[in-house]
């Protein structure tokens, strides 16, 4: 395949550098021709950080704050769009229409006034039991429709553990202290919006003491998660106790009595919710629901656009091994694989939308060049290599061998890092020019460990040593 090197910044940083190097091969024509990987990346980092100094910093992101119907339609809207955007860049392979159809049913609902309360917890904790009793004795006292649903039990199985756990309002129920599985539960439902109430169901079965020591712990854990006024004991469906009466004449009878439902803290922090807070739990419940159709799209639209990234990472990977392998003077390396990395900045951008001017894609690949040095990256991988290409005996004599396939591999880290950090950002982000550095040295982190393992280097150091050097053919 041809390379496509219609780039003027990749051709004037290649260009000069090839001229420096016959400068240099002219001058100092008995030099060694095999400087190590390690000296060319240090005056390459070096560089980086030079023109680092001499661009402007990039805008940081701003968390955004919500409002209350606002808060919906914008949610909606945000959703609209990345579904437009997925059906202009993926027009042939991807039918959002069912995306779209989830929206519309959303405008259609904003002003409802049925309220979906959904009840959750482990297994054998009184759901179904609550569920009847609030619909006999309370739902029916309301002037609007309250529609309950019960969850299969979490926690009995990794799959339903992993359950999406939706409605206006939820109420988890509890027979006890919570464990660490609940408490991480309860957690995301708070961290992800959704309005909660946490339940202490069968408070019959403790005495009095246990009851408030139990209470306690609940809203020691829960503080800065969960309101006290959302902790709430309750007797759903109390046990029948056995009383016996002992009689004038000696004798003792005995009788089974049924016990009433203790309910009235919970049915009375129900009405306050459903009378002070309902119109804005069924706005909350679109958020949650716009921001799920928006991320579905954002996944699909990121699977395109990592199929037309992919390449473009592959071509500049053998462009840079080419261009310092051909470097004998490895310190000359740095103008070609700056040039090279500042254009795959560039390219990538204009992929994710994510439009980077001249200065801002040298920020980003001094901020890539330099954060490889700091986290060690440079030395363990050039090593890693150097051991590798031993098994080839031929290739490893070879001068810039190793400089050459440690500069394809730096510049896939570079390109996948760059990927990640793109996907992992809101879709508006790139149209307001929003780009935080900071996530971009943890996602390089990420990626590096996750390219690290010793049977992709091998398969990586073979692919790239075929394109540098033909392969003997037939016994040595």
């Amino acid at each position: 395949m041809t390379l496509n090197l219609r780039r003027p910044i990749l051709i004037g940083g290649i260009g000069l550098s090839a001229a420096l190097w016959l400068l240099e091969t002219l001058q100092y024509s008995g030099s060694e021709m095999g400087e190590t990987a390690l000296i060319g990346l240090t005056a390459a980092g070096a560089g980086y950080w030079w023109w680092k100094q001499q661009s402007p910093k990039l805008e940081l992101e701003l968390p955004q704050p919500l409002a209350k119907r606002e808060a919906a339609e914008k949610a909606i809207a945000t959703a609209e769009a990345a579904i437009k955007l997925l059906a202009s860049e993926a027009q042939n392979s991807l039918n959002p229409a069912h995306l779209t159809a989830k929206l519309d049913r959303l405008k259609a609902e904003l002003d409802r006034q049925d309220l979906r309360i959904t009840v959750t917890g482990g297994k054998s904790v009184g759901k179904t039991a609550l569920i009847q009793v609030l619909n006999s004795d309370w739902t029916s006292q309301q002037p609007q429709q309250q529609i309950f649903s019960e969850t299969v039990p979490l926690f009995a199985n990794t799959t339903n553990s992993d359950a999406k756990i939706g409605g206006d309002l939820v109420l988890f129920v509890t027979a006890g202290d919570i464990t660490d599985s609940e408490f991480q539960t309860l957690s995301q439902l708070a961290s992800a919006g959704q309005r909660v109430l946490l339940v202490l169901n069968k408070l019959d079965q403790y005495l009095p003491a246990q009851q408030s020591q139990i209470l306690q712990q609940l809203h020691q854990r829960m503080q800065g998660i969960l309101g006290t006024e959302d902790i709430i004991a309750i007797a759903a469906s109390p046990n029948s106790i056995k009383v016996r009466q002992h009689q004038a004449d000696g004798t003792v009878q005995e009788r089974i009595e049924t016990q009433v439902s203790q309910l009235e803290p919970l049915t009375a922090r129900l009405t306050q919710i459903v009378t002070e807070e309902r119109q804005q739990l069924v706005w909350a419940s679109a958020v949650r629901e716009a921001a799920t159709v928006k991320l579905e799209a954002k996944t699909l639209l990121n699977g395109v656009r990592r199929d037309r990234a992919m390449p473009i990472i592959e071509q500049y990977q053998y462009i840079a091994a080419a261009a310092v392998f051909a470097n004998p003077v490895a310190a000359l390396d740095l103008l070609a694989t700056t040039a090279i990395s500042t254009q795959l900045v560039i390219d990538l951008g204009a992929i994710y939308k994510q439009q980077f001017s001249l200065d801002q894609a040298k920020t980003v690949a001094a901020t890539l060049a330099t954060q490889m040095f700091k986290l060690g990256l440079v030395e363990v991988s050039t090593q890693t290599i150097a051991g590798l290409l031993k098994s080839n005996a031929v290739t490893y004599a070879a001068g810039g061998a190793v400089q050459g396939i440690s500069a394809a591999y730096f510049t896939r880290i570079a390109g996948l890092s760059l990927i990640e950090y793109f996907q992992s950002q809101e879709l508006e982000n790139a149209a307001k020019g929003i780009f935080s550095l900071n996530q971009l040295t943890k996602t390089l982190q990420a990626v590096f460990q996750q390219n690290q393992q010793v049977s992709f280097l091998q398969s990586f150091v073979n692919q790239v040593a075929s394109r540098l050097l033909p392969q003997p053919s037939g016994a040595q």
